[in-house]
């Protein structure tokens, strides 16, 4: 029997959280495999208490709540991994939902797989989207794969994903809080995974929902991620002190975003939906151009906090 934790780090979102946790509440026993559950209040005002314990009692599992009062998703992501023993990892995100068989297919897949880290399916919603981006941002807050349970080459992100604590979670705070602001806390992660010679699985029934809220689900927060994914290549070339390699990603970024801004041009102008897409490229692309720290952009932590300070300063 394997004991695995749940870990959902959440924000001030206490309607997507309830509806995390009752998926989470209603999955199917992962062949008798003891469950827990451990939800990290990451707001300083701790104002996940009252909607986890609105909804303890209908947990079938032990649930934890854990604070983590310094905004930030890799400092939730620690303290998550601190408030229990688990030697399985599943994290949910809070604007996700999961299906009734995803836990136990994490599991099995990973027994099947040996794999270090198991991720899976994720069916995009952008809430509110503009008709002509919907398809694009549906896709963009997705995530696909392979038909059946494999190892695979990509790592994906931490979202939906079942990770072995020996091997894929070292030390105690193996998240780099220095992503509390930009993200990207699990891409560095998995890079010294694979370092080490762990490996990546897929578990193709583990299907989650990532329900998009209105304020995310548009092409103006698309773009702006779609920007810092792009800066990755040549970031990870510059950590390397690989300057050749950083010139070689600046290069391909350039033709990039003056190829694929050409063709949003052309398209906006024809009125075709399929210049969502090519603004995400030639977004990517100038990424990989101004990949300087001085061009991130912040999505988590103290930024997200004041966004929400701004919307409903009481913190409801």
């Amino acid at each position: 029997m394997a004991h695995v934790a749940v870990v959902i780090p959440t924000l001030r979102r206490p309607d997507s959280l309830a509806r995390a946790l009752r998926s989470v509440f209603a999955q199917e026993n992962p062949d008798g495999h003891d469950v827990e559950i451990v939800v990290v209040d990451n707001d300083p005002a701790r104002t996940a208490s009252g909607p986890v314990e609105a909804l303890r009692t209908e947990s079938p599992f032990p649930l934890t709540l854990a604070s983590a009062p310094n905004p930030g998703i890799a400092t939730a992501r620690n303290a998550g991994l601190a408030a229990t023993a688990a030697p399985l990892i599943a994290f949910l995100d809070d604007d996700q939902e999961a299906t009734a068989g995803w836990l136990a297919a994490l599991i099995a897949a990973q027994a099947r797989t040996a794999a270090d880290v198991v991720f899976g399916p994720i069916t995009g919603v952008a809430e509110g989207a503009p008709d002509w981006a919907r398809g694009h941002l549906d896709d963009f807050f997705g995530r696909t794969g392979p038909a059946d349970d494999r190892l695979i080459d990509k790592p994906w992100g931490c979202g939906n994903a079942l990770l072995v604590r020996a091997t894929a979670l070292p030390g105690t705070e193996p998240f780099d809080v220095a992503a509390d602001q930009l993200g990207g806390e699990d891409d560095a992660l998995f890079a010294k995974v694979r370092a080490a010679g762990g490996r990546f699985g897929w578990a193709a029934a583990a299907r989650v929902s990532e329900i998009a809220p209105p304020h995310r689900a548009t092409m103006s927060y698309a773009l702006r991620r779609a920007f810092a994914y792009g800066q990755g290549p040549s970031q990870e070339a510059r950590l390397r002190g690989d300057w050749t390699g950083v010139g070689k990603w600046m290069a391909v970024g350039l033709l990039q975003t003056l190829l694929w801004s050409a063709a949003s041009a052309v398209l906006w102008l024809l009125r075709r939906p399929s210049r969502a897409r090519a603004l995400d490229r030639a977004a990517r692309g100038l990424g990989k151009v101004l990949w300087a720290p001085v061009f991130e952009p912040k999505f988590y932590g103290a930024p997200e906090l004041a966004r929400l300070e701004r919307v409903s300063p009481s913190g409801g």
